[in-house]
């Protein structure tokens, strides 16, 4: 590629980066923390690539500005290395098939790769850490918690502050090896590529018919309840399920506020 079209992949990426982070593309790769800093990276790179375009430009006006005023004073023998330099770049120009590696930029665009779902969660232990604190909670009825709040005070605190509360969690069903389900939510430190698992597993009234990966919401209570992850032995809570029901997956479908 030459220049000009190194700008031209250097736009197509910095417009893809401004694409995502003013939608919520961006949600499905970095956590929402994170959006200026994209938003930054594409500015950059427009102007990047705008500065090459222009620089580019100027530089072939010039050459051509300087030819066309002196056509002869260039020495025969320099137009001969000239023509042999020329020549040879044209030999060894990237085939066009190097254009294939604007298709990724493509793809950012136009498609929205899928949240990890339970394929993953499965096959890698619960990330569970014992919280730093645990604030007060509010009053409400039910009380909505992220399952690794509820998690964290379930395993950690022994459940003290969840004790006669009804909670609300929602997050997207796996299924273990011998059939148990649990209550997902994949917990970002920094983007999808270190999104770790957190599990609750779910006891009482849980649907008959359960599907990987579907959202579900439901409301229940503490039970002192545990079992041990089976891929790396991770303690993972149960909830009390008094009600569940499918409900459409979140803008973000990760959860922020582990601290890995």
């Amino acid at each position: 590629m030459n220049r000009q079209a190194q700008a031209a992949v250097l736009f197509l990426l910095g417009a893809s980066l401004l694409h995502a982070a003013t939608t919520d593309l961006y949600l499905r790769y970095v956590k929402q923390g994170l959006r200026p800093l994209v938003l930054v990276s594409g500015a950059v790179l427009i102007a990047a690539a705008l500065a090459t375009a222009w620089y580019e430009r100027k530089r072939a006006r010039s050459r051509k500005q300087a030819q066309t005023r002196h056509p002869d004073a260039e020495h025969p023998d320099a137009r001969n290395a000239h023509t042999e330099h020329v020549d040879a770049e044209h030999a060894h120009r990237e085939p066009r098939i190097s254009w294939l590696l604007v298709l990724p930029l493509l793809a950012l665009i136009l498609v929205a790769p899928p949240a990890l779902g339970s394929y993953s969660a499965t096959r890698t232990g619960t990330a569970l850490q014992e919280p730093l604190a645990y604030p007060d909670l509010p009053a409400a009825d039910p009380l909505p918690l992220n399952v690794v709040d509820y998690a964290g005070r379930a395993v950690y605190d022994h459940g003290r502050t969840l004790q006669d509360r009804r909670i609300q969690l929602t997050g997207f069903l796996a299924l273990d090896r011998d059939g148990t389900p649990y209550l997902v939510r994949m917990a970002l430190n920094c983007c999808a590529a270190d999104a770790q698992p957190v599990k609750v597993a779910l006891t009482g009234q849980v649907p008959p018919v359960l599907q990987p990966d579907t959202w579900l919401r439901v409301t229940g209570t503490y039970t002192p309840r545990r079992t041990k992850d089976p891929v790396n032995g991770g303690p993972i809570p149960f909830i009390e399920v008094t009600q569940a029901k499918p409900v459409a997956e979140p803008t973000d479908p990760y959860d922020e506020s582990w601290n890995g």
